[in-house]
Parts: C-alpha cells; sequence; structure tokens
C-alpha cells in the first residue's frame, strides 16, 4: 500500500518573546525559539515595538514594521 506524503508549508500562529529569545507557534503545533542575539534589531528594540508584528505571507512570515525586521519561518527551521 502507497501513501501520499503530503507537504504542508509551516505557518506562523503566534508568537511572544523572553528576555532572551523569541518564541514561535507553529500551525502543526510546534514552538521554535531562535536566541535575540541573532537579531539585533529586536534584541535592541522597545516592548512596544516588539509587540507591533503582522504575519506576512499567510504565515510564513514575520514583519515589525517599527524596526524594519523580516523573519521567515523557513529561516527559523533551517537554524534550529
Amino acid at each position: 500500500m502507497n501513501t501520499l506524503a503530503v507537504k504542508v508549508e509551516p505557518r506562523i500562529i503566534d508568537l511572544s518573546f523572553t528576555s532572551d529569545a523569541l518564541k514561535v507557534v507553529l500551525a502543526d503545533g510546534r514552538e521554535v525559539s531562535a536566541p535575540l542575539e541573532w537579531f539585533p534589531r529586536l534584541r535592541d528594540a522597545s516592548e512596544q515595538q516588539r509587540k507591533n508584528w503582522r504575519l506576512i505571507g499567510k504565515g510564513i512570515g514575520i514583519h515589525w514594521e517599527d524596526v524594519d525586521e523580516d523573519i521567515s519561518v523557513k529561516s527559523l527551521l533551517a537554524a534550529s
């Protein structure tokens, strides 16, 4: 019996910050975190600037207008 593998692109549904990390929740239930040191603009941003984010590409990335930062799910998963 053959099974068809369905490839689903990971999508972000939520995010948060700790004092030293960015934490992302994916639609498939995974949680990924990355050190803020990897993202100097976010590391140096104020709490208000960090909260001002929006999903881009239906959740394949995140954009912070105030600090001109974009992060894709693909880059987070490749680095983890």
